[in-house]
């Protein structure tokens, strides 16, 4: 059976939900949360179960909803937003470097956010703090997300990577049941998918046709 993939976030990715199988991790990023908004520093997918022509805007809807949640979680902060199957884990640390995980809902809270750490800990002393407020993605020396997202797709080979280091207090994770729940009163998800810059007409078109059609029908 096909299954719905929304990270955080039912109206953007329930659009997706008959182009992919279950996998346990799909995304993760580094982002610098900067006064006004969130800027995406590195990041790696793993987009093999969707099909090639819903990949971009797969992509897209992933970067736009990691950089809401980050805007929207305090600095010092962890939430882990639910949606369904999938979880969208966050975590901003007190200099302002988040990272996000993309997961499935099978997928532990605490080892993703201990994955956060280690790679917010490796980044941080890898790429050089002036760089993190404006520098693009592109020119952010650091390279080495692939490989980590690869390694831990594998649970039991991630959680035993997180035994050699501080392990995560679970009850110190915030969860959401929905990406509603992240955002500010008055702020509406179909609003700020309208106004966004950074995705294209192709995927606000996509989002508006699977929003309509996942209203009238279901796909298990």
């Amino acid at each position: 059976a096909y299954t719905s993939f929304v990270p955080a976030c039912s109206a953007s990715f329930d659009l997706l939900s008959y182009y992919t199988t279950m996998v346990k991790l799909f995304a993760i990023s580094v982002l610098y949360k900067g006064p006004e908004s969130a800027r995406l520093l590195k990041a790696a997918y793993d987009l093999q179960q969707f099909g090639f022509f819903q990949r971009g805007s797969v992509q897209e809807f992933m970067t736009f909803t990691s950089k809401i949640i980050t805007e929207r979680c305090n600095p010092c902060s962890r939430q882990s937003v639910k949606e369904q199957e999938y979880m969208c884990h966050v975590y901003v640390r007190a200099d302002n470097l988040a990272g996000v995980v993309i997961s499935d809902h099978e997928y532990q809270y605490r080892v993703a956010h201990n994955m956060i750490n280690k790679v917010l800990d490796d980044f941080a002393a890898k790429v050089p703090a002036h760089l993190w407020p404006s520098t693009e993605e592109s020119a952010i020396p650091y390279s080495e997300l692939p490989a980590t997202l690869t390694r831990w797709q594998n649970p039991r080979e991630a959680d035993a990577l997180t035994r050699v280091q501080e392990e995560v207090e679970e009850t110190k994770i915030i969860l959401h049941n929905t990406i509603e729940a992240v955002l500010e009163r008055g702020e509406k998800l179909d609003d700020l998918v309208n106004k966004s810059e950074m995705l294209s007409l192709q995927s606000k078109t996509f989002y508006k046709t699977a929003r309509k059609t996942n209203s009238c029908c279901s796909f298990g």
